[in-house]
């Protein structure tokens, strides 16, 4: 007992490492540790190595918001968030803000806990109805959420252009040898990182002065948002390739909000848990279909070959204690991040975050021997497409077709 909840205190000192650093996806930190197994399994289990994995990547999806939203740099599981919420940073709410994400995301992880034997009912059976028209719900989904976060037929049109182009450079990325944490952190670092503060350096200069006292409320609407945000991750959970991007959209269906206005509360909310309640149903789902849905869940199921229903309960319950703590030190460390960044030249930080970006890039480029050309020619070109939708008016989550069109055409080449 006391290796098991070693483990989970060394996954979470590992997320949250990953999580405050830009740039550095927990599939990395994962692709790491998996690539180091040989060794590791000399001496240690591989459940010791599994919930150091889970525990990993519960903190590492609540702890990134506090870059996200500080400095504006996200990830795929912030993209959808960080506008509301580096508005309330810039409006000196960043405390409320980090608040909202913490709490968000530790009751997801309840809520999805709780509704486990529904999943174990409902789940199987879906999934073996669904399995041969996966491409075509993808597609659906895929055109009605374009529609829906388009604003007339112009924006549409630039919108599903952007959707097929961004998923013509993730198709390009997997035809490629390189190592799939690689791929994805160089076209995660263009798309929605470095495109994002390239484009913010005309905004503020500096981080304005963050009040120190906070309205938050736990109400009716944050249980409602909070529900809706668990539910939501784990439909994404079911749908390979759909991102926490597309799953805002689904949050704000089932609780009736927004990322505008009086309802930035609820947003955030619900965006906090379908990040965090996403990755745990990834892992739930290795039990339920036997299919990872993460990288994460991925390498956990190559470490344990027969995936038991103890297993799942020793999960769950890292996962419950992994959230837990990373919501004090989310607490811990936006309060004091938010105080360091008061008056802090805000073009100077950004650039120092960009080249930052960069060096981790090519270091993890060079350690898998990666060809650096190309990925310096993936990487200028998927900044310049993370810049267009700032320019044409649209949402940059049309660039999680980068995910979604490669699941669609490899579920379509599986089932004609």
């Amino acid at each position: 007992m006391f290796d098991l909840l070693a483990a989970c205190f060394i996954g979470i000192a590992i997320g949250t490492g990953t999580g405050m650093v830009p740039g550095i996806h927990v599939n990395t930190a994962g692709a790491i540790m998996f690539a180091s197994s040989g060794f590791l399994l000399s001496f240690l289990s591989p459940e010791f190595l599994c919930i150091v994995m889970v525990s990993m990547s519960i903190a590492h999806a609540l702890i990134e918001f506090v870059p996200s939203m500080l400095l504006g740099v996200p990830e795929e599981g912030t993209a959808s968030s960080i506008l509301p919420g580096h508005r309330m940073v810039l409006e000196g709410r960043s405390k409320e803000a980090i608040r909202i994400v913490s709490v968000g995301g530790f009751g997801a992880i309840v809520v999805v806990i709780l509704m486990l034997p529904i999943f174990a009912v409902a789940l199987p059976f879906l999934q073996d109805l669904s399995k041969p028209y996966t491409w075509m719900i993808l597609t659906v989904v895929s055109i009605l959420m374009i529609y829906k976060l388009s604003n007339g037929r112009l924006a549409f049109m630039w919108s599903i252009l952007l959707f097929v182009l961004s998923g013509i450079l993730g198709w390009i990325m997997l035809q490629t040898p390189i190592s799939s944490g690689i791929s994805l952190m160089c076209t995660f670092s263009g798309l929605f990182g470095i495109s994002t503060i390239l484009f913010s350096l005309n905004d503020s200069s500096s981080i304005p002065h963050q009040n120190k006292y906070y309205d938050f409320v736990i109400d009716k609407d944050t249980i409602k948002s909070i529900f809706a945000g668990g539910t939501a991750g784990a439909i994404l959970g079911f749908l390979p390739g759909f991102g926490p991007a597309q799953g805002s959209i689904i949050a704000q269906g089932v609780c009736g909000t927004s990322a505008d206005g009086d309802d930035t509360k609820n947003f955030l909310l619900a965006n906090s848990g379908l990040n965090t309640s996403d990755t745990l149903f990834s892992l739930i789902a290795i039990y339920l279909i036997g299919n990872p849905r993460s990288g994460i869940a991925v390498y956990m199921s190559y470490l344990i070959s027969e995936f038991t229903l103890s297993h799942l309960m020793i999960f769950t319950f890292a996962s419950l204690i992994a959230v837990s703590i990373s919501l004090i030190i989310c607490l811990k460390l936006g309060d004091g991040f938010s105080n360091l960044m008061q008056g802090v030249d805000y073009r100077k930080l950004s650039i120092s975050v960009i080249l930052l970006m960069i060096v981790i890039l090519y270091i993890f480029a060079i350690i898998y021997e990666g060809p650096i050309l190309y990925l310096t020619l993936a990487l200028i070109t998927s900044t310049a497409m993370g810049l267009l939708p700032h320019y044409l008016g649209v949402s940059k989550s049309h660039l999680m077709g980068v995910l979604i069109l490669p699941a669609i055409i490899i579920y379509m080449q599986m089932f004609m």
